[in-house]
């Protein structure tokens, strides 16, 4: 099983930087940047949350579904 973060779209579907997602989750660029190309390593809860929150703030329609997929292996 792996688990894709969506960050990448997600910055595209509401044209958002990453610099934009740093500055509202207080998250380092250098893993802003690790999530956005998918090559995180391990994964921070609280950074999922706010990650979420940020997104959430623009489309509160947004669900944690849309933030990442579970995928088989």
């Amino acid at each position: 099983m792996k688990l894709k973060i969506k960050v990448s779209n997600l910055l595209g579907k509401y044209k958002k930087s990453q610099k934009w997602l740093c500055d509202k989750t207080g998250i380092r660029p250098a893993t802003i940047k690790n999530y956005y190309y998918e090559t995180i390593k391990r994964i921070n809860i609280e950074d999922l949350e706010n990650i979420f929150e940020a997104f959430y703030e623009i489309d509160n329609n947004l669900k944690i579904e849309d933030l990442f997929d579970i995928l088989d292996s």
